[in-house]
């Protein structure tokens, strides 16, 4: 089965190199796979996120997403654009706009006509509950629905990976659990492939595969 995430001994550190976060990770993760990253905080999961989403930029090593390397601007704005969703913990959601006005900003950046954008609006809406939702403003919104916007905007650009950093720690357990059955249930309808860090070892769990990080290296 081919590849979907590449990563070969990638080092990743902050301030001037006195801080080690990631230290030669290397993991594959196969196309159409769910893959669980746990591990206590600060052993480096988020950052290889970020690092595999191209927000951040290891000092070395080598990073493929769909068999193209992440190594310049270009390749990671196409990577966003047209690859990768990517949910966060907090919706980073713009509270000031609708959430249909929220969900058609990446729609936006990649060009897409009035008409196809609202379309994916409206079947997004749909497969999460939120279709009388999509004219408030996100302050309106309950903990759960920013959640499930959030994961509606990650989708709105059909991308054939899905990350997810901590995506339910924010959310109730009835609110959590809730969005997770959501998120495995569009990833498993969509084919897509999902990389998730978690704390929560049930939710990991329920994952193909978990893979535990220590201290910035990923265990064998």
């Amino acid at each position: 089965m081919a590849m979907m995430i590449q990563i070969e001994d990638v080092w990743r550190s902050y301030d001037e190199g006195r801080i080690e976060v990631l230290k030669g990770v290397g993991l594959e993760v196969r196309d159409g796979e769910t893959l669980a990253l746990v591990g206590s905080s600060g052993c480096g999961k988020s950052t290889l996120l970020n690092v595999v989403a191209g927000l951040e930029v290891p000092q070395r090593g080598k990073v493929k997403v769909a068999g193209q390397t992440v190594n310049d601007e270009a390749s990671r704005r196409e990577l966003l654009r047209h690859q990768l969703g990517f949910v966060f913990q907090l919706h980073h959601l713009i509270t000031g706009l609708t959430l249909e006005e929220n969900l058609l900003v990446p729609a936006v950046a990649v060009g897409l006509s009035r008409k196809e954008a609202r379309g994916r609006v409206r079947e997004l809406a749909a497969a999460t509950g939120l279709e009388r939702r999509l004219d408030r403003r996100v302050r309106e919104l309950s903990g759960g629905e920013r959640q499930r916007g959030a994961l509606c905007r990650a989708l709105m650009n059909r991308p054939r990976l899905l990350l997810a950093d901590e995506p339910t720690g924010a959310l109730d357990e009835r609110n959590r659990e809730a969005v997770f059955e959501l998120l495995m249930g569009l990833v498993a309808d969509r084919g897509l492939t999902l990389m998730m860090a978690t704390h929560d070892p049930q939710l990991a769990g329920r994952c193909q595969r978990m893979v535990r990080m220590r201290d910035g290296r990923v265990e064998p």
